[in-house]
């Protein structure tokens, strides 16, 4: 199933410049860290389901790069540049080669079932 984004042709002009730049910095540095790392996982303090993925990671043994955006009350206009960009509505987001696979509950289920190690390869 596509996902829904509004068409180019349906925003105007005046303001496609500010909406495909808005908060840009952060997508292309979390960008650049999936083309780097086998695993990401992007956080914010004090969310415990950032803890609970970066949990089933380590006991794992799996190594994985963690970014970590604010808190709930502190830099919510960059987390949601994020989430405007992958259509995930919370946080973690967790990234394996390249892939979002979702958040901690997406992560333990992928790990139960062997799917994790075998994206990882």
């Amino acid at each position: 199933m596509p996902r829904h984004i509004l068409d180019e042709t349906h925003i105007h002009p005046a303001i496609r410049d500010a909406v495909a730049r808005s908060h840009e910095s952060i997508v292309l540095e979390v960008q650049a860290a999936v083309a780097h790392h086998a695993v990401v996982v992007v956080g914010m303090k004090s969310n415990p389901f950032v803890g609970k993925a970066r949990a089933v990671l380590d006991a794992a043994a799996i190594e994985y790069h963690y970014m970590e955006y604010g808190s709930y009350l502190s830099q919510w206009r960059l987390r949601t540049a994020l989430k405007m960009w992958t259509g995930w509505s919370s946080f973690p987001m967790v990234f394996v080669k390249g892939v979002l696979v979702g958040g901690a509950t997406d992560l333990k289920a992928l790990n139960e079932s062997g799917q994790l190690r075998a994206m990882l390869g």
